[in-house]
């Protein structure tokens, strides 16, 4: 490791400092990582509207192959945002809304912060 790097991440605050937000977040990187994919985003859009799908109902609902939209699916299954259940010899897939809604709660206590953080911006330049 270099020396500027391993000075850089002596910089970095410990993670027990750190506010609870970041550390939720940082949690959820693998959501926003899966959803950050158009295909993989659709199929959640998919699932959504829905409910659960083989993996037949998905590809004919997509451009991509029965392969592709498997791979696909596992990312979002390993991000906690989709589950797989067998019906005989399918597997269906739905949406699991736990991560999504964590997601969300964690942008919307960003969201939150950056109001509060324009604020306090707005009233400094005003004052000044």
């Amino acid at each position: 490791m270099s020396a500027a790097r391993t000075d850089a991440k002596r910089a970095l605050p410990p993670r027990a400092g750190l506010p609870a937000v970041v550390r939720a977040s940082e949690a959820l990187a693998g959501v926003f990582a899966a959803l950050g994919d158009p295909v993989r985003l659709r199929l959640v859009a998919l699932l959504c509207a829905g409910g659960a799908f083989s993996i037949a109902q998905l590809t004919a609902q997509t451009a991509i192959s029965r392969q592709g939209v498997t791979k696909h699916l596992q990312v979002l299954a390993d991000a906690g945002v989709v589950r797989d259940a067998r019906l005989g010899r399918e597997r269906l897939w739905q949406l699991d809304p736990r991560q999504l809604e964590a997601a969300r709660r964690s942008l919307d206590v960003i969201g939150r912060e950056w109001e509060s953080a324009l604020g306090k911006l707005k009233t400094f330049a005003e004052a000044r």
